[in-house]
Parts: C-alpha cells; structure tokens; sequence
C-alpha cells in the first residue's frame, strides 16, 4: 500500500483496509435515542410545554425524563 507524509511528519494510509481494523462495539448503543411517533392529547403537550418554559428543559426532554423514571421507579398505569 501506499503511504503519504503528513506535515507533521507521519505517515498515513491511502486506503484502509477494514478487515484488519480492530472493530468495537458502541460502548454508547444502549443509551441511544430512539424516534418514535405517538399520538399526545393537545392538554398533555401543552402541560409538558409549560413545564419547558419554566425550566428551559426541551418539552421532548422533560417526556423523555418522566418515562424513565417510570421505567426505573417500575409504575403500573392504574385503569380505572
């Protein structure tokens, strides 16, 4: 393979070739955020909206914040 200097005095690869690269895995993936598209009655946007005007948290982010904590405290929604 061919290889160029670098003004600094190194050399770097013209191509790489990826097989020899030592891959690993995202230590991150699992804390990724997922898209998603739900259907939010216009009264639930608006009180997470105030509650973003108020902090200066992103709305999406105070959602975000509420369902996690309902995932770690393990809240049952009570139909009534």
């Amino acid at each position: 393979m061919k290889r160029r200097d670098i003004k600094r005095g190194g050399n770097m690869l013209e191509e790489y070739n990826i097989d020899e690269l030592n891959p690993r895995r995202n230590p991150y993936a699992k804390k990724i955020k997922k898209p998603i598209t739900i259907n939010v009655s216009t009264e639930t946007v608006e009180y997470f909206k105030t509650m973003s005007e108020e902090t200066g948290i992103p709305y999406q982010v105070i959602i975000n914040y509420y369902l996690d904590d309902c995932v770690k405290q393990k809240k049952k929604l009570q139909f009534v």
